[in-house]
């Protein structure tokens, strides 16, 4: 069974052919480290580290890039755009690359705690100004960019006129059309600079109070949030890559703002897969900083936030983020991750008495053969569940259906030969 994703650029499943046969390039958005991240920045990278662990898996040779926003202007939907690395540096009266470091090291400690994988390359935002202001640049000559008060906006308007026609409109991911977002669209900073409302920063005009910025041709400044990774995916994996990651809430605005810079650049949709997972909530609403409602990991793993009742292991968190396929929403509550921990140690148990009962299976014919078959299914179930679109959610019900077959033997509740030794050797290598 071939492997399908959910394209959230067709919104279908779609069989995953990779451009050069064998290798799979990914970039997935990684971390603004302006704090430390939280419980809802958990489930983006636990779903592509096992989708990076699965394509491996599969036998690809995957370049896997995750970046680190360490600067620039962001422009989220609905909110006042803000550089958050140079106010938080104020507030906690740090240099700002003091700040990025320290964030930057509690993120990896924390991806460490989670067993994930280390990405191939990771890529900051500061170490490719020079690359974004050549993307600046080019974009600006081809007549798709242009500049106010030391500030360069994208000018959106021409780019969806030009780009509707080569079957690249803004808008392409998301399933907005611009007239909808110009009568959705809030007055926020700068508005009086822009042509349009839905123009954004390509580069910032940086007053005099800021601390980050760079020289640049139209003065010193400092990037916008959507450039840098335009500049770092095509550096890493050139004009068009495979598979582009990152959470749902990242469609719009960034990577519809991704694909037009992208488009004008290099004159094709930058990545063919688009995979977004969805959030994690807590009563319904998305967790994050503007809601109030954050649980950083630290606290998770200690304890010692007040929603909290006790500490839960990483493994905890990795497990119930697992237990949902990563296109759902996933609600927290302290009932959920309790039971997550109770199933998790169900699993090892059984996987320590599947160990103990190894070395008693040795017929090469079961004694039950509808229950060797049965076995057989549930373990042949796993690559077809993870084909579909990685479900991990199926593949854990299977295990979880494997427990008490193997309680049972090694209780001696079952006789030992029920199942065959290649039954057995098939349910050790799973």
């Amino acid at each position: 069974m071939p492997l399908k994703v959910y394209n959230s650029l067709s919104r279908k499943k779609e069989i995953f052919k990779p451009i050069t046969d064998g290798h799979v390039g990914m970039y997935v958005c990684g971390p603004t480290v302006s704090g430390e991240s939280h419980l809802g920045h958990a489930r983006p990278f636990i779903t592509f580290d096992f989708i990076y662990r699965y394509l491996l898996h599969l036998g690809y040779k995957v370049r896997y890039i995750r970046n680190i926003t360490d600067a620039g202007h962001f422009e989220e939907e609905g909110r006042e755009a803000e550089d958050k690395i140079s106010k938080k540096a104020v507030i906690e009266k740090l240099e700002p690359m003091e700040l990025v470091q320290k964030y930057t090291n509690l993120f990896h400690w924390a991806m460490n705690q989670f067993n994930n994988l280390q990405p191939n390359i990771e890529p900051t935002a500061t170490g490719h100004i020079v690359e974004q202001l050549n993307m600046i640049e080019e974009i600006i000559k081809d007549g798709y960019a242009y500049v106010a008060n030391g500030s360069v906006y994208f000018d959106v308007e021409k780019y969806n006129t030009d780009y509707s026609k080569k079957g690249l409109p803004y808008g392409i991911l998301s399933g907005r059309n611009i007239e909808d977002q110009l009568e959705t669209t809030r007055e926020l900073d700068n508005q009086d600079e822009k042509r349009n409302k839905n123009d954004f920063a390509l580069w910032k005009n940086a007053p005099p109070e800021h601390i980050m910025r760079w020289k640049s041709p139209w003065g010193e400044g400092f990037p916008g949030w959507h450039i840098e990774c335009s500049a770092m995916s095509t550096k890493y994996l050139g004009d068009q890559f495979d598979i582009h990651g990152g959470g749902m809430d990242l469609q719009f605005p960034h990577h519809e703002c991704e694909i037009a810079q992208s488009a004008v650049c290099n004159h094709k949709m930058p990545a063919r897969y688009w995979l977004h997972n969805n959030m994690i909530t807590i009563n319904g609403k998305k967790m994050g900083k503007s809601y109030n409602n954050v649980i950083k990991l630290s606290e998770l793993f200690t304890g010692t936030h007040p929603i909290l009742t006790q500490a839960y292991h990483p493994m905890t968190i990795r497990f119930f983020i697992l237990q949902s396929h990563y296109r759902s929403t996933l609600d927290f509550s302290n009932d959920a991750l309790q039971a997550s921990e109770k199933a998790l140690k169900r699993l090892w148990e059984a996987y320590e008495n599947l160990n103990q009962i190894s070395t008693l299976i040795n017929p090469s014919v079961a004694s039950d053969e509808e229950l060797d078959l049965k076995v057989n299914k549930l373990l042949s179930e796993f690559d077809e569940f993870m084909d579909d679109d990685f479900n991990t959610a199926k593949v854990l019900a299977n295990m979880f259906e494997l427990v008490p077959i193997i309680n049972a033997i090694k209780n001696k509740q079952t006789a030992t030969d029920v199942l065959s030794s290649a039954t057995l050797a098939l349910l050790l290598k799973k």
